[in-house]
């Protein structure tokens, strides 16, 4: 399963976008309102909980600067992966999409499709407030 986010211009450059996002503490300013729970582990990792839905644990997987960060589940159990693309737009602007990845059977995919869509976009659109 595949899902996007909007692309979300923001008035920051591209490096300062990904030195914010490689960050995981700042990935609590980036939660809906709906958070229940958000607790940082260590530099790499951090667990959240939106209320109603299990923990998850996300980790540091990738980072390509200053273009792209990716985070994954740290379980097996829900196998999914978050990008982060930052499209700079010149010295002081930059453009951001997420992008969520996740290999789920077709009636989990089809239960999670809706909040995971709401939360990607929830998450594109308090960029700006890094």
């Amino acid at each position: 399963m595949k899902l996007e986010s909007s692309k979300i211009q923001v008035a920051k450059s591209a490096n300062y976008m990904f030195e914010a996002l490689t960050d995981v503490k700042n990935f609590e300013k980036l939660m809906p309102d709906s958070i229940a729970k958000f607790e940082v582990i260590d530099e790499n990792s951090f667990v959240f909980a939106l209320k109603g839905m299990p923990e998850i644990k996300l980790i540091q997987k990738e980072q390509v600067a200053p273009t792209k960060v990716v985070l994954g589940a740290a379980s097996d159990k829900l196998p999914f992966t978050l990008i982060g693309d930052i499209n700079p737009i010149d010295d002081t602007n930059s453009e951001i999409q997420l992008h969520f990845e996740g290999n789920f059977n077709p009636m989990m995919a089809m239960m999670v499709k809706g909040p995971i869509g709401n939360f990607i976009q929830a998450l594109a659109g308090n960029m700006n407030k890094l």
